[in-house]
């Protein structure tokens, strides 16, 4: 039942690193806090100590230390930490959305909507979220789904963006961020009572952390497929046939995650690859995770978003009755407003008993906030031609995503032309994952050191130039093969 952390675990190397490097042994409070957390480390169930979230591990904790230690006067060889290892738009000096931000301040301070200085179509999206509100108050619960004229509107949204395919608000469950949906479809795939060989969840390799971490709390196996880097990420069905056959040896496939536009590879998936992989998993009974987070962010020539709903709707019978649950958040795209936690879980074709388990499920967390709710309606309800702030905001949105695209061939095309480095382009979302071309004795340093090989150029690159990356090893990669993953975000100041 209960398992230790292995000397090996980043965070056990990283709090058995404080204890090293106390000064004063007889610093008390500090030595006993840390092993009490050596104590805990040992103590946990071992699916909590299977849990590694690499976009917030070690190398961020140790970034943070750094930027705390050049504000009390350390001197280093870099006057700022650029923390590239995450997708925070607003964090990474990125200008909120003006409409957006306008919309929020009217439902939290309703005394506004007298105020001359706010056009009136903000104020008319705002009249329509607090009426939905108990009490016309943001503050207050609403509906463990969320409050449905958000919900309405988000229908309106999707059947607009899928060329008029129906869509049912009652199958729309509004929740904190995408990945909160995310968790709360994984855990109804989690044993039926009496069944003993566990579930297995098919997961690109590269993945996002999200999807392992979960897999692992659930007590669930990981299947990873492997992206084929050589052709720039994309999805082979003869790689999904390799692995689910060795999967089945040791789990039950149950369904497969999809994340288009891909993070952390970059990749846009072309209509035909998306008919194949419902084709697979029609084949293998398996439910699909459709995360489309960043279906704003596509920037290369050629490359569309295509939704799975979409698509497979398209296809017909038998495949427009698969179960697929589909994922928005306000976090990505141009709005960028990662903070404010709201997003959008639509499940198509689920058995009524099992929507209904879900919902109960999710009444336990009693209901998303409200502001992030808020959030996903002016995403899904933005200003439309001939209102106030229409063109404004297609002006501000316009810049964005233009500017991602502009970073987005920056980025690949820089680390191209440096020796060392290889990477696919940037096709969509807001990253790339260049491959590391790392010398043997860089290689056989880390390896001395007790380190995989992209940890140990991660933690160099941060100590010596402030640049905070994550390591292809926190993703997953083909064996022997070194990568990281790094943002577009940043300003374009910082890639001169």
């Amino acid at each position: 039942m209960f398992m230790s952390c292995r000397a090996s675990d980043p965070y056990y190397m990283l709090i058995h690193a404080r204890i090293q490097n106390i000064p004063n042994p007889s610093n008390f409070t500090l030595l006993t806090f840390i092993r009490i957390l050596l104590i805990l480390c040992h103590s946990l169930p071992q699916k909590i100590n299977k849990v590694f979230y690499a976009v917030r591990g070690p190398l961020v904790i140790r970034a943070t230390e750094i930027e705390k230690e050049i504000l009390s006067g350390v001197q280093k060889p870099f006057p700022d930490v650029i923390k590239a290892n995450i997708g925070d738009a607003h964090a990474m000096g990125n200008a909120p959305i003006k409409f957006l931000r306008q919309v929020l301040a009217l439902v939290t301070y309703p005394e506004l909507l007298d105020s001359p200085d706010f056009p009136e179509d903000a104020k008319k999206r705002a009249r329509d979220i607090r009426a939905g509100c108990k009490n016309g108050s943001v503050g207050s619960y609403s509906d463990s789904a969320g409050i449905e004229i958000i919900r309405r509107h988000v229908v309106d949204y999707i059947e607009k963006r899928d060329g008029g395919i129906k869509s049912d608000w009652t199958n729309v469950i509004l929740c904190a961020g995408a990945s909160e949906g995310i968790r709360a479809i994984m855990k109804l795939l989690t044993n039926p009572f009496g069944e003993t060989t566990r579930p297995g969840v098919m997961i690109p390799i590269p993945q996002y952390p999200l999807y392992s971490a979960s897999l692992a709390e659930y007590n669930m196996t990981q299947i990873g497929y492997y992206l084929n880097e050589a052709k720039n990420w994309t999805l082979d069905v003869s790689e999904l046939e390799r692995s689910i056959t060795d999967a089945r040896k040791k789990c039950n496939p149950r369904a497969i995650v999809i994340i288009n536009p891909g993070n952390p590879t970059g990749q846009v998936l072309a209509r035909q690859t998306i008919e194949d992989v419902i084709k697979f998993a029609y084949k293998e009974k398996l439910f699909i995770f459709a995360d489309e987070v960043y279906q704003d962010n596509v920037y290369a020539e050629g490359s569309a978003f295509h939704s799975f709903k979409k698509v497979l709707f398209e296809m017909g019978d038998p495949y427009d009755k698969m179960e697929l649950a589909s994922f928005m958040s306000c976090s990505k795209g141009y709005m960028g407003e990662c903070g404010i936690r709201g997003g959008y879980t639509e499940i198509v074709n689920f058995d009524p008993q099992v929507k209904a388990m879900l919902l109960k499920s999710v009444s336990a967390k009693l209901c998303p906030t409200a502001i992030g709710q808020a959030c996903m309606d002016v995403v899904v309800n933005p200003p439309v031609p001939g209102e106030p702030s229409y063109e404004e905001f297609e002006a501000q949105k316009k810049q964005i995503l233009e500017g991602l695209a502009e970073k987005a061939k920056l980025v690949a095309d820089t680390f191209n032309s440096i020796e060392g480095f290889s990477c696919n382009i940037v096709q969509g979302a807001m990253y790339a994952f260049p491959q590391l071309h790392l010398p043997p004795k860089a290689i056989a340093k880390a390896e001395e050191l007790g380190q995989k090989a992209d940890v140990f150029y991660a933690f160099q690159l941060l100590e010596n130039t402030g640049i905070c990356i994550i390591p292809g090893s926190g993703f997953g990669q083909v064996p022997d093969t070194y990568h990281f993953r790094t943002t577009i975000l940043p300003q374009k100041k910082f890639f001169d």
